[in-house]
């Protein structure tokens, strides 16, 4: 899927190519639908590998997408030559994670200098559509300045 919010931003642009070059994220078939400030959504395939019994998704896959999607909405907020990384995360899962994919929707809580407090809520997917909440995390990102000289985020 493309980018559906301001695709020609390079901020977002380039927020995508870090989390797409993350291993993790490739593995797990990390797709982006949507980049908007503060907001991201992402989707992962429901594959076997991932199941801990046929169709119902181990809760590390969910896990995953759900602190992909936080953090990665934390960082549409960053200004450039600054990353995050998570440093603390809540996940609860809320009903069986099945269907055809999982999708979930980050963004931001608060957003300080050296902080920023995300969430995300994770569906499951079913061939026709439908939504199921199944998870729901609250995390915190810590954001770091690669060395870029930029005034950290207000």
């Amino acid at each position: 899927m493309a980018i559906a919010s301001n695709p020609s931003n390079p901020q977002f642009q380039q927020l995508q190519q870090l989390v797409l070059a993350m291993p993790m994220a490739r593995t797990l078939g990390l797709v982006f639908s949507r980049i908007a400030a503060g907001e991201v959504e992402l989707e992962i395939p429901v594959l076997e590998a991932f199941t801990f019994r046929p169709g119902q998704l181990q809760a590390t896959a969910v896990f995953a997408i759900a602190d992909f999607a936080a953090v990665a909405a934390a960082g549409t907020l960053l200004p450039p030559g600054w990353i995050n990384a998570t440093i603390d995360a809540t996940l609860k899962l809320v009903a069986p994670a099945s269907g055809e994919r999982l999708r979930a929707r980050g963004r931001v809580v608060n957003a300080s200098k050296l902080l920023t407090v995300c969430a995300s809520d994770v569906y499951a997917v079913s061939d026709s559509g439908a939504e199921t909440l199944c998870a729901t995390l609250l995390g915190t990102a810590r954001n770091i300045d690669t060395g870029s000289g930029k005034p950290a985020p207000a």
